[in-house]
């Protein structure tokens, strides 16, 4: 099988590269490097890197006329800065309807697209099911929803997976490689309110294992354990890591007008249709994550939340 990774520099691109090296022929990637980082590519047999935007359709049609993939998996996203709407949208919208138009042309055969939680907006009902109506508030959640059903009306085999907080080696955003930078640095910290959930790469991982091995499943998906937890939760478990039990926030703050206050999805369909199931729990889910700061270290850290004031 040949794969083409779109934004495979990122965190969940670079550990889909290392978990399935041994199982592609070739595996093909597509990255403009704008989050991702060069050297966070695996150096794997079969890898080719095509520097790039999704959004450039003349790029795509040569790299898809040149790998001739079985396969895309769609994880390219803007995300890194709130208020460029013009950036989420070239990448995050037009970039879907580019690998949807492309990948038509080239009788690519299967598609697994990566979204965002944010595409509920604030939920009606927690944990929020698949059936929830989508409202996303923030230029990163309303461009990647458009993006998603672009792709989910492009008549292609398609599945889009609305992520929970995936967390694993390379992860750049949130609140866990934010509190650790800080802390570790002896700086203060302010954390919200709000209530996320946390899943683990080894379970994300062993979902793609499925989707990939039985292509039958189409549509939407909830990915997540179903649990949520504070950010004081992360916030806690980051400084006890550190040897700072005693650890507090300098403030604990409601969620700001472009925040959610609760983002906890409800896997219940992706269990029964796919068989699927969370293995991993929160401790160690976030355990494991400090542990690779603690051997690799934490560089960028990014949001598309705006900053407080």
């Amino acid at each position: 099988m040949r794969v083409l990774i779109t934004g495979g520099a990122g965190s969940l691109g670079s550990n889909i590269i290392e978990h399935f090296s041994e199982t592609f022929e070739a595996i093909h990637v597509v990255d403009n490097f704008a989050t991702g980082k060069r050297d966070a590519l695996p150096i794997v047999n079969g890898l080719t890197i095509h520097e790039g935007s999704v959004s450039d359709i003349d790029l795509m049609q040569k790299v898809m006329a040149s790998c001739a993939p079985d396969l895309i998996i769609h994880s390219a996203a803007a995300y890194k800065d709130p208020n460029n709407w013009i950036e989420d949208l070239e990448t995050n919208a037009k970039g879907a309807a580019v690998l949807a138009k492309t990948a038509a042309d080239h009788g690519v055969s299967r598609i697994i697209n990566f979204q965002t939680a944010l595409c509920y907006g604030p939920p009606e009902i927690v944990p929020i099911p698949i059936t929830h109506r989508l409202n996303p508030i923030t230029s990163y959640g309303i461009s990647k929803t458009a993006g998603e059903s672009l792709l989910l009306n492009s008549g292609l085999n398609v599945v889009s997976l609305r992520l929970a907080n995936v967390t694993g080696p390379r992860l750049a955003i949130g609140p866990i490689p934010t509190f650790y930078k800080k802390l570790k640095s002896g700086e203060g910290c302010t954390v919200s309110t709000t209530v996320r959930d946390f899943l683990d790469m080894s379970d994300f991982m062993s979902l793609l294992e499925m989707l990939i091995t039985n292509q039958s499943a189409t549509g939407v998906y909830n990915v997540s354990t179903g649990k949520g937890n504070t950010i004081l939760d992360i916030f806690n478990e980051v400084a006890k890591h550190l040897g700072m039990p005693d650890a507090k926030p300098d403030a604990i703050v409601e969620p700001g007008p472009d925040d959610i206050a609760s983002v906890v999805l409800d896997p219940t369909k992706t269990m029964k249709d796919i068989g699927w199931t969370a293995k991993v729990g929160f401790e160690e889910t976030i355990s494991k994550m400090l542990n690779w700061y603690d051997e690799f270290g934490v560089t960028d850290i990014y949001s598309h939340i705006q900053k407080r004031k």
